[in-house]
């Protein structure tokens, strides 16, 4: 398997370099076996968001790149429920820590606005002001 950096995908998902762009889709085309670490998946957000893509793309962005059949996440299931928080209007790095907290007791933090908006999607683990 092969790890992608974040200057790859982004250069696939925001095809503003038509070279880059076909050289990473002729990439994808290829029978080889990819994956990503979810620290490129924070980064890529970041790099949508500062691009200026809204919401709603980014995460079409990252779901249609996770259902490529030649792409494996090791923690897909993670960056699937972080994109279902994202796309209610969490921010993608807070959905992201939660989702990679599953299984713990709550998340402590002193960020009030990501306890409430947490609380008010109702996900898990709590997450918890300190």
């Amino acid at each position: 398997m092969i790890a992608l950096d974040t200057n790859l995908l982004a250069r696939l998902l925001l095809k503003d370099d038509a070279a880059q762009h076909a050289r990473v889709k002729a990439l994808l085309a290829t029978d080889q076996v990819f994956t990503a670490p979810v620290t490129v998946f924070l980064e890529l957000v970041w790099v949508l968001e500062a691009n200026d893509c809204p919401a709603a793309n980014v995460s079409r962005g990252l779901e249609l790149l996770l259902g490529l059949p030649n792409f494996k996440s090791g923690q897909a299931d993670a960056l699937h429920q972080a994109l279902h928080a994202y796309a209610r209007g969490m921010d993608f790095a807070d959905a992201l820590h939660l989702a990679l907290s599953q299984g713990e007791e709550a998340v402590m933090t002193f960020d009030k606005a990501f306890a409430r908006q947490a609380t008010r999607l109702a996900l898990a683990p709590p997450v918890r002001t300190a």
